[in-house]
């Protein structure tokens, strides 16, 4: 039974697709923060059907991903997938203080590299696994301040990763969702759910691709982004500007 690490698993985007890769008969080490999160979704996975394991963890911290990582191993000995998927929001705009920057730096891009570190070595000598980062429209259009920029930033150590581990059997995909409805969003409705994304991480996990973009529809925003960005200028200042000062929260 292959072993799925999974960050961020305590709600939203994770808790869903935690349950997801559950019941397709993966065993799946449940990270977050939130203990008590972790424990009631793990019995539910194993109700379920399927097996977890909770291991309590601050992404920020490089001991805690160190033991997590350890974790996942002793189970069968591999790890098989890694989804790099907690995240953290922050203040929409370049006023932002340092301690607010520092916070989602940790969370959205250090704690990734730091987990493709610990994985990477137990890949080779597997000679196969999958990492999943979850990305963001925002890592392709600027809106969202240092959010926005570590998923530009992402976007950019996904596409080294995947090329230097080219040949190796380890596969590596950037899944970049829109607006979807989780607490980083503020479950605003009208938002699709986190299910679109956790079926594409499923997917990604079993054929790894390049990038996914979900829905489909931000794929348009996206190029004329690219190819029209005095256009994107025009029509993202008043959103941009309306947004600075907000805040988001966690995955």
């Amino acid at each position: 039974m292959p072993v799925v690490i999974v960050t961020g698993a305590s709600s939203g985007i994770g808790r869903v697709t935690a349950a997801r890769l559950g019941r397709a008969g993966t065993t799946v080490v449940l990270a977050a923060r939130r203990a008590d999160e972790l424990d009631t979704l793990a019995a539910e996975i194993t109700a379920a059907g399927g097996t977890a394991v909770a291991v309590p963890t601050d992404v920020r911290d490089p001991a805690a991903i160190t033991a997590l990582v350890e974790r996942a191993r002793e189970l069968t000995g591999r790890v098989d997938g890694l989804v790099n998927n907690a995240g953290i929001g922050g203040f929409a705009s370049i006023l932002t203080e340092d301690r607010v920057v520092q916070k989602v730096v940790e969370v959205n891009l250090m704690a990734p590299i730091r987990l493709m570190r610990a994985v990477v070595p137990i890949m080779r000598e597997q000679r196969s696994g999958s990492i999943v980062n979850i990305g963001s429209v925002a890592g392709e259009i600027g809106l969202q301040g240092a959010y926005s920029a570590t998923k530009f930033a992402l976007r950019g150590m996904t596409d080294s990763v995947r090329r230097e581990l080219a040949g190796t059997g380890i596969g590596v995909t950037l899944i970049e969702p829109g607006f979807i409805a989780t607490p980083l969003t503020g479950n605003r409705p009208g938002l699709p759910g986190p299910e679109i994304v956790a079926a594409a991480v499923e997917r990604a996990l079993r054929r790894p691709r390049r990038r996914v973009v979900v829905p489909r529809m931000y794929r348009a925003a996206i190029t004329l982004s690219n190819t029209f960005p005095a256009v994107a200028d025009r029509l993202l200042a008043k959103r941009a500007a309306k947004d600075t000062g907000r805040t988001a929260g966690e995955f």
